[in-house]
């Protein structure tokens, strides 16, 4: 009975393993059909978005779950084409990021994939001849998997995959996966990019109409200028924009910034060479750097001689020079924005000149604008010095004779010396006007009176105050003041105006110029942080007062019961 037994079971266990092979089999399909799922709402989930950053972010969370791997990230090739300029992760805590230190830029292993963009799936990463180790803090990692994502034929980065929560090596079908969703991750990244240039490109048109909107309603110059770079700083997501035009000695000076430390910058002269607005600037074509506070090429701008840079915390930057239909550069448009962030592209880039160009026209328009208001100021002097010589001078004159006529008939004397200084006092006012007379006909080019001189010294402060201060003058500035000491009211008047910017922190500037009772009179006041402790910068200082006496006169610096500092300098006009 045992023998007839036997061979009655064999066919029960062949049908079992068969029936244990089938089910392995259905859970294969089973799984297999799962990842397929998997994959198909991976690509969905990724596909559904249009902004550029989420996107990204999406693709490295999809690759994490359908390879189920424990640590993923996805690394973004700058323009150099050797370098990760973006790195996105998962599986990492903020902590052990910033543990970590800075992201990867694409040496060892991480660029083994950027100089042969192929799978790469290894069982222990460590024993690659590419791989350097991890940095300290950074969690151990075995099994990897990486896969180049492409962009029409262009690698536009890699997926790093680490270690599967199971335990298990990365498979082929671990592979096949990541490499239809890299794919699919292309197509999503090209219409995110497609998406984002439309954007971009209706943002400028939107500017550029504003600016052409603001330029033909005759708006001031600067107001034109701050709606260009801020608008500019706006569409690029830059951290800043300087806007710096060419001052003498090959120099620039930031005429307007917009952004982070703008009051640091503003007013700020940089040389041309060694800079990157500089080099934008000689070049006459947009100029870029991925790190503009590290970026050697032009070390001359970002740093100062003691050791601290103005541009701490940024990155990536580009300079554009503002050209005019004839080709003539009258300044540079500098963004920049913060370090980490991506580099300029070229889309961004190329939509750039044409609107830095409305810039320069904004600039042209203001200086034909000045000249044709120059030109009618002109004029309208001319005349009105014509008519106080021609009308005003001569009657007054006339009537000061018919006075001196009528006091030789008036015998009471205190009735003729009321005459003799009624006279007196009308040649004072002809001398009056005749000063005003001059002052009315100089011109741009020709030596000035101190009266001109020193309106031009108080309106070009306004570049570097960021504000235009107040001014008052008083008396024969022009005739009874001599040259010598003219020469010296405008020294002190420009040391005060600089120490007023570079100094006091100032929201109000008043400057008084009085030549009366014998003397000529200067007086700088501002509401700034007042005299500093330790009486800093006393050069200037001394400077100042040793101007005063040598020409006898007296200097005095005060602060303010209202807070501040005023400052008085005055000579004597009988000395010389």
């Amino acid at each position: 009975m045992g023998g007839k037994g036997m061979p009655s079971r064999l066919p029960q266990l062949r049908l079992d393993e068969l029936l244990e092979e089938l089910q392995a089999r259905i859970d294969d399909v089973r799984g297999t059909r799962d990842r397929v799922h998997g994959l198909l709402e991976a690509v969905l989930s990724v596909g559904r978005e249009l902004d550029l950053t989420q996107v990204l972010r999406r693709i490295v969370e999809a690759a994490s779950a359908l390879s189920d791997a424990r640590y993923a990230a996805l690394g973004v090739i700058g323009p150099d084409g050797h370098t990760l300029s973006q790195f996105l992760t998962v599986g990492l805590s903020d902590g052990e990021i910033a543990a970590i230190g800075p992201y990867p830029s694409g040496k060892g292993l991480l660029g083994q994939l950027i100089r042969h963009p192929e799978p790469l799936r290894l069982a222990d990463l460590s024993e690659h001849p590419a791989s350097y180790g991890c940095p300290a803090h950074h969690p151990g990692m075995r099994t990897f998997l990486g896969v180049p994502v492409r962009v029409r034929e262009e690698v536009f980065g890699n997926l790093y995959l680490t270690d599967k929560r199971n335990g298990q090596e990365f498979d082929a079908d671990d592979e096949a996966l990541i490499s239809a969703l890299a794919v699919a991750a292309g197509v999503a990244i090209d219409n995110a990019r497609l998406y984002e240039e439309a954007r971009r490109q209706q943002r400028w048109l939107r500017a550029s109409g504003e600016i052409t909107r603001s330029l033909l309603s005759g708006a001031p110059r600067q107001e034109v200028l701050a709606l260009i770079a801020e608008r500019a700083r706006e569409i690029t997501g830059a951290e800043l924009a300087d806007l710096s035009v060419p001052v003498a000695g090959d120099r620039l000076r930031v005429e307007l910034a917009v952004g982070g430390d703008s009051a640091g910058r503003l007013g700020l002269t940089v040389p041309m060479d060694g800079t990157l607005s500089g080099a934008a600037f000689a070049a006459g074509s947009p100029v870029t750097t991925a790190d503009l506070a590290g970026d050697e090429r032009y070390a001359a701008g970002p740093r100062r001689s003691d050791g601290l840079s103005r541009f701490t915390g940024l990155g990536p930057a580009v300079a554009v020079p503002l050209s005019t239909a004839a080709g003539r550069v009258q300044g540079v448009l500098l963004l920049a924005r913060t370090a980490g962030r991506l580099p300029f592209g070229s889309e961004e880039i190329g939509a750039l000149p044409g609107f830095a160009d409305q810039a320069a026209l904004a600039l042209e328009l203001a200086e034909r604008r000045r000249d044709a208001e120059q030109l009618a100021l002109f004029e309208d002097r001319d005349r009105i010095g014509r008519d106080l010589h021609d009308l005003a001078i001569q009657r007054l004159f006339a009537t000061g004779m018919t006075l001196q006529s009528a006091a030789r008939l008036i015998e009471q004397p205190a009735a003729s010396e009321r005459v003799v200084r009624a006279v007196q006092d009308l040649d004072e006012t002809i001398k009056i006007i005749r000063s005003t007379i001059f002052g009315l006909r100089a011109r741009d080019g020709e030596e000035r009176g101190l009266r001109a001189r020193a309106a031009r010294a108080v309106a070009e402060a306004r570049t570097t105050l960021g504000f235009a201060p107040r001014l008052s003058m008083e008396g024969l500035l022009d005739t009874d003041v001599p040259p010598a000491v003219a020469d010296q009211v405008m020294a002190v008047l420009a040391e005060a105006l600089s120490n007023s910017a570079r100094h006091a922190r100032a929201t109000r500037v008043e400057v008084t110029l009085h030549a009366t009772g014998g003397e000529v009179v200067l007086r700088v006041t501002d509401d700034g942080i007042g005299l500093p402790a330790q009486q800093g910068h006393r050069s200037g200082l001394r400077n100042l007062q040793e101007r005063a006496q040598q020409l006898g006169g007296t200097f005095t610096l005060a602060a303010p019961a209202g807070g501040g500092t005023s400052l008085q300098w005055s000579a004597p006009l009988t000395r010389l």
